[in-house]
């Protein structure tokens, strides 16, 4: 079968040709995710090539995320976006080789504030009886929150949160509707859970209230919303669109909406959250990983009672509460005027990051709607050939079929500008070569 199939699809000689073979028949469905590749030699022998010619071939494919090391398996088909856990694998495997690495999503660790010495911090004593949200962390955290909260608690980041909130609302069986396209871990978390997954339609303010309530119409359980910088795209909500959402949604005050506002600080956009008219159906989640470092692993919950007590109740027989050491440590980051200042200086940065990028790409032709955030949603001609092609230029990508739902979306890639420092008008022109490589047409 694997011979079959990168004969009909090889092109030209030489370790390029070859890995646009292979890369073509993955993408085509001819060669699946986990097919074991030939050794080396017997690739070689078979098509008349040298063995060094289909290593170089085989590095390209590596750094392009389309095939993988498996342990005594050998080497195998990596496809990203075959659903289930492979989507998280695939959004966030670390890959090796490339230059420059815009495929992971992470914020540029020389942005975030500096971490004060722990012993700075002087905190009160802790027992097991205090409370698990740090008064004074809980009382900044309302004055800065959208709406008035019900209920107000801290989790181990934003999935930690989700996780939580997502096992106490959906059942097996239920259906819930996400952004499309949409972050992979989420997709894992419904999967796992044994929900059933409807991906709705955005555009640059965010999800489509018309989609929305063509959706709401199949009665789902929850919606999970990005109110700004939705990753991939980098949308951001208007206050005319979060109106709009609003209106549809209150038309089905069974449906619950889980808001995971995971670029916290960085984004620029207004803070909105369907909270502001529909307190009784929304959990919003804020997380500081992005802004303060993902090594916190801290995220803001608010939501209803009704919802959060059970959760928190639940939460007291297992980890009890989110270290108020690393609670200690936020608050003191978010009152400190020089962490103040290196955040909003971060997100000054990342921005001018992205407009330098998206700036270069429409000189080539290449329009993206308006964003935020560290990511850009880039359309291409061919998913698997634009990443091969920034491959061979050291740079790697996100494959954009781990991010969507359901067929019919276009190819994309998800990249992260956030993480471009310099030269971003070569880096610009290497995404819209790749943006219009396509596979190599088929010998006849």
């Amino acid at each position: 079968m694997f011979y079959q199939a990168v004969r009909e699809r090889f092109a030209e000689p030489g370790a390029r040709g070859l890995a646009e073979a292979v890369s073509r028949a993955v993408g085509e469905g001819a060669l699946t995710g986990g097919t074991k590749l030939p050794p080396v030699r017997s690739v070689a022998a078979e098509l008349h090539l040298s063995p060094s010619t289909v290593n170089a071939a085989w590095q390209l494919l590596r750094r392009a995320g389309t095939i993988r090391t498996d342990g005594r398996r050998g080497t195998v088909v990596a496809t990203p976006g075959a659903g289930g856990p492979g989507r998280y694998r695939a959004a966030l495997r670390q890959t090796t080789g490339f230059g420059l690495d815009l495929s992971t999503g992470v914020p540029d660790p020389r942005l975030l504030p500096p971490i004060p010495a722990l012993h700075g911090l002087s905190p009160a004593p802790a027992s097991y009886l205090d409370e698990p949200v740090l008064p004074g962390l809980g009382a900044l955290l309302r004055e800065r929150w959208p709406y008035p909260a019900e209920r107000l608690a801290i989790f181990d980041g934003a999935m930690d949160a989700i996780d939580h909130v997502a096992s106490a609302l959906l059942r097996l069986g239920d259906l819930a509707l996400v952004e499309n396209p949409c972050f992979p871990p989420l997709l894992d978390l419904l999967d796992t859970l044994g929900v059933t997954v409807a991906g709705v339609a955005t555009d640059a303010s965010g999800m489509l209230p018309d989609q929305l309530a063509a959706g709401l119409a199949r009665r789902p359980a929850a919606v999970f919303l990005q109110p700004r910088a939705l990753n991939p795209t980098g949308a951001s909500w208007s206050p005319s669109r979060a109106g709009a959402l609003a209106d549809v949604l209150a038309q089905h005050p069974q449906v619950y909406v889980v808001e995971d506002d995971s670029a916290g600080d960085l984004a620029s956009g207004p803070l909105l959250s369907m909270g502001t008219r529909l307190p009784r159906q929304t959990v919003h989640v804020r997380s500081f990983s992005k802004s303060h470092g993902p090594d916190l692993r801290l995220a803001a919950v608010s939501g209803p009672a009704t919802v959060l007590d059970p959760i928190l109740e639940r939460r007291l027989l297992g980890q009890g509460w989110t270290s108020r050491l690393l609670q200690h440590l936020l608050l003191g980051l978010l009152t400190d005027p020089a962490s103040i200042a290196a955040v909003r200086a971060a997100r000054n940065e990342y921005a001018r990051r992205r407009r330098l990028i998206t700036t270069g790409l429409a000189a080539a032709g290449i329009e993206l709607p308006p964003g935020e955030g560290l990511n850009i949603w880039l359309p291409v001609a061919d998913e698997q050939a634009a990443l091969l092609s920034l491959a061979s230029a050291g740079i790697g990508a996100a494959a954009g079929t781990a991010f969507t739902v359901g067929p019919g979306m276009p190819p994309h890639l998800r990249l992260t500008v956030g993480l471009v420092t310099e030269d971003h008008a070569v880096v610009a022109e290497h995404l819209a070569r790749a943006a219009e490589a396509a596979a190599r047409p088929i010998p006849r």
